[in-house]
């Protein structure tokens, strides 16, 4: 999607989209630290003809650059999935909820350190992103924010409820068996 919202802005060859990305630091919702992934996703565009090659040229000692635009159907695509994106909420399958439902194969306290691991590396993302020159209309910033608070908020709870003897397990349970005690 970043790439075709690009080349809806104006036409571009694929160095370009990268450069473009990172100076407007969108790398952080893309990732694009690869040249190849580009390539790529440049290809798959092409093929399903939401993208088309508008020229291709040669500088002298240079190799060939080829400029993409976006077609009609591209458009109408990124529209759509412009919509969809935002009013749906996707199933994501990230591994921090894969992690935490299997929490219960450590013991608490080893669980306990980790979540304050986590905990440390959270409290510097946010202050990396306080930190950070604010980009007009850079929302996802905003949004990376408030949801990196809120991990952080609820990690740290989770910490204390581990520490207090609140919210305990035993290793030879079944898995998913974390229950505070006395329930």
């Amino acid at each position: 999607m970043v790439l075709l919202a690009l080349v809806a802005e104006a036409p571009l060859h694929p160095y370009g989209m990268q450069q473009l990305i990172k100076e407007r630091g969108k790398d952080v919702v893309a990732n694009v630290a690869q040249p190849n992934s580009v390539y790529q996703t440049i290809d798959r565009l092409r093929r399903a003809e939401l993208i088309a090659v508008r020229e291709t040229s040669r500088a002298e000692r240079r190799p060939e650059r080829t400029v993409y635009e976006i077609t009609e159907l591209g458009r109408a695509t990124l529209a759509r999935w412009l919509r969809t994106m935002l009013a749906e909420p996707q199933r994501d399958f990230p591994d921090f909820p894969a992690a935490l439902s299997f929490l219960c194969l450590l013991d608490p306290d080893d669980a306990a350190r980790r979540l304050e691991e986590r905990s440390r590396a959270l409290a510097g993302r946010l202050a990396e992103l306080d930190a950070g020159v604010p980009r007009p209309l850079a929302i996802e910033d905003a949004y990376r924010r408030a949801t990196t608070l809120a991990e952080l908020a609820w990690v740290r709870g989770l910490v204390e409820d581990l520490r207090a003897g609140r919210r305990t397990w035993n290793r030879e349970g079944s898995m998913g068996s974390m229950e505070a005690p006395g329930a």
